[in-house]
């Protein structure tokens, strides 16, 4: 064995290697796991070796999202006020109204997804009056999901909405009796007036950007997210908008590993964009924490089965076939994975009726390609994504949307939205994933806790046990799953010799919290490539030294990201009033989601139970 450049050790760590599922120890070299076992692997250590008892914690394998979009997320997060994991609206206005005080002139103060009103204790949308009301001069926009966005006055002064500005084909600005705009819009029958929107909006210049991207994936990776695959996003230009995230991967500043997908680029031009993309890049070029991993997640336009559960299916264009047709052929021909965003089986059908037409002229023979979501695919459906060697990338989108679903279509139909546990009955690839940071929060364990409980964010119950998953199902779809969807599969997701060096050292037990617990984890120690990136609480001066936040009025400066006003100490650093969390609250620091202030004796943490660019076409 090599000489151990860091050995973890005297803990519970979580391997999923069926032979020896649970270790105490583990030896990493040159960002490769070389030992696994006990104690014993400490004899090995020399003087250079650095050694960190873990103290009986609980470590898993690295977490791996299969979708988010984190490259177009990272440019702005800086900029972001998130309400992911905020537990009430009264704390999401303050946020606001605070927030608003300290914003310059010529910016705007925003909410970009993330978040569902069942997570609040309020149960409600913010109105548009609270809005006008804690920030009635500083432009002010909250985006909810894909379906609605809320401007203030001085957002649609800014925006130049007026009474004479014509809805969009396909959106509607709302109006009062006299005509003029209110503030709401909405998104009917996709979100392309809500992108037009974030397009209008200040962005930060490109040294900011690299210290916003940089800040997102250090917030990943205090949640134990170690890897992802980036699924590109809509009007997300390559190679253009992906300059930020490359010029940090060559000055090797990454902390999260990326594969990274070629989002199409321009209506009706599809294919010609692909074809030049492809003579800049191809899948697999890269290395280990950066590299392409081919098309999609929207491969056309006419394709684009919207998912908003408020509004009606979407009925797609006749020419989806001839237009899907025409570029999946060139990714069969050139041997290029590719994705597709699919929600209901009134599309996956069509798009399969294409992929077997084109599998029967130009055979995939072994071509990698998945559809992302499908919340309503069928038996039959599966039955042929599995004849043709594709997978599923599952996310929570339904912890975010599932009273919606409900109260359209029903408890029966909501029973299977997604079918996991018949996707993995078939044998079908599935990884697990967020699609966030819009239409979800990018917390992976509130898709775990969804998985494991069947439940959203606000407690309602949408799936039976029959289609629900085991804590260990549920962390291998997270792991080992989602390394199929880029092309890893055995070499990561798993703390065993020879593979990638990535883990977290956990809060709470995952496997023996109580389930409403889940989704209230953080790591206190994440490795990647062998190389302590975060670090908390006991295990605080092992990780590296925070990074400064710019702009200076940053949301992020202040409030931190999920779970933001819950991070007292900083928020009384910046001067933050705190008359809703007393004293007591003060001395918990960081670990917020963990240790909150109770509501009363013996009772569990107050929060826990709680607990989400811009471009003038469709986006994901």
């Amino acid at each position: 064995m090599n000489t151990p450049d860091l050995i973890l050790h005297n803990g519970k760590i979580s391997t999923l290697v069926e032979a020896q599922p649970e270790v105490t120890a583990v030896a990493i070299a040159g960002g490769r796991i070389t030992a696994i076992g006990g104690e014993e692997l400490l004899d090995s250590a020399t003087d250079k070796t650095e050694r960190i008892d873990l103290k009986g914690r609980r470590a898993i394998p690295g977490l791996n999202d299969s979708h988010m979009h984190v490259i177009r997320g990272g440019l702005s997060y800086n900029l972001e006020l998130r309400w992911d994991g905020v537990p009430s609206l009264a704390d999401g206005l303050r946020m606001l109204k605070e927030q608003a005080e300290r914003t310059p002139p010529g910016q705007w103060v925003r909410v970009i997804g993330g978040w569902s009103e069942f997570q609040f204790a309020e149960k409600r949308m913010p109105t548009l009056e609270e809005i006008n009301a804690v920030s009635p001069d500083t432009p002010v926009f909250v985006l909810h999901l894909y379906c609605r966005g809320l401007l203030n006055k001085a957002a649609l002064r800014a925006c130049g909405y007026t009474r004479d500005t014509p809805d969009p084909p396909a959106g509607e600005i709302q109006r009062d009796r006299s005509g003029n705009p209110t503030g709401l819009l909405i998104a009917r029958p996709n979100a392309g007036i809500l992108y037009a929107t974030v397009g209008k909006q200040p962005k930060l210049p490109p040294e900011h950007q690299m210290n916003s991207s940089r800040h997102f994936m250090r917030e990943l990776n205090r949640l134990g997210l170690t890897s992802l695959v980036d699924a590109g996003g809509g009007s997300q230009i390559y190679p253009d908008d992906y300059a930020i995230i490359e010029e940090l991967h060559r000055r090797g500043e990454m902390t999260v590993r990326m594969a990274y997908n070629i989002f199409t680029q321009r209506p009706k031009e599809e294919k010609e964009d692909f074809l030049r993309c492809m003579k800049l890049t191809a899948p697999g070029k890269g290395d280990d924490f950066y590299r392409c991993n081919g098309a999609g997640e929207m491969l056309v336009y006419s394709a684009a089965d919207f998912e908003d559960f408020l509004e009606l299916r979407p009925d797609l264009p006749a020419n989806l076939e001839k237009d899907l047709k025409d570029v999946v052929s060139l990714m069969a021909g050139s041997k290029w994975p590719f994705r597709i965003h699919a929600t209901y089986d009134e599309s996956i059908s069509r798009m399969l009726d294409v992929f077997e037409e084109v599998n029967r002229e130009i055979p995939f023979n072994g071509t990698q390609w998945f559809f992302d979501h499908c919340e309503t695919i069928s038996d039959k459906s599966m039955e042929r994504v599995r004849a043709l060697g594709g997978g599923i990338a599952i996310q929570d989108r339904m912890a975010f949307q599932g009273e919606y679903f409900l109260e359209r279509y029903g408890k029966q139909a909501a029973e299977r939205t997604p079918p996991i546990r018949k996707m993995l009955d078939l044998g079908i690839p599935v990884g697990a994933g967020t699609d966030a940071t819009r239409v979800a929060s990018y917390n992976p364990w509130l898709s775990l806790y969804w998985m494991v409980t069947g439940k959203t964010v606000g407690g309602a119950s949408l799936y039976s046990n029959s289609n629900r998953l085991s804590r260990e199902e549920a962390l291998k779809l997270y792991t080992q799953g989602s390394s199929w969807f880029s092309g890893e599969s055995g070499k990561k997701g798993a703390i065993a010799v020879g593979q990638l060096a990535d883990m977290a050292v956990l809060t709470d037990d995952y496997f023996t919290v109580p389930e409403d617990r889940i989704k209230g984890i953080e790591s206190i120690l994440t490795v990647v490539d062998g190389r302590i990136v975060y670090g908390a609480g006991e295990f605080g001066n092992f990780g590296p030294p925070p990074l400064p936040v710019l702009p200076e009025w940053s949301p992020v400066k202040v409030y931190g990201g999920y779970g933001a006003p819950l991070d007292v100490r900083k928020a009384v650093r910046a001067g933050v009033p705190m008359t809703e969390h007393s004293a007591g609250c003060l001395s918990h620091g960081c670990l917020h989601t963990s240790r909150q202030p109770k509501t009363g004796k013996g009772k569990a943490p107050r929060f826990s139970e709680l607990w989400g660019l811009g471009c003038d076409c469709f986006a994901f």
